[in-house]
């Protein structure tokens, strides 16, 4: 039996989507087309999501800058900004995994 000589398909890893499931678990999306429409919806979501988090950031520092701010106003931006970064890690995380792995003979 002869192996294929042409060139073969590589399905790309599970992309960590930057939504949970209804049951707080990870969603992934398997796909070789980044232009679908999960991955643009994808994009577009980590997307509004990063710019939350500068917003979020920009309200909190005003609330944390000030050492009169009562203690509810205190704990609501640390609750915003805690929910802030976990999206932000996981769009890290996400970006992270859709990188090229080096090819170790060139080094």
């Amino acid at each position: 039996m002869e192996r294929p000589t042409g060139p073969t398909h590589v399905t790309p890893p599970p992309r960590l989507l930057p939504w949970l499931s209804p049951e707080g678990n990870p969603c992934y999306l398997v796909t070789d087309d980044d232009g679908s429409y999960l991955s643009r919806l994808a994009d577009d979501l980590e997307a509004v999501q990063l710019a939350t988090g500068i917003d979020v950031l920009g309200l909190a520092r005003k609330v944390l800058d000030d050492p009169a701010s009562p203690y509810r106003e205190v704990r609501f931006a640390g609750l915003r900004l805690a929910e802030c970064l976990s999206d932000a890690l996981r769009v890290a995380e996400s970006r992270g995994m859709r990188l090229p792995v080096p090819d170790t003979e060139d080094a």
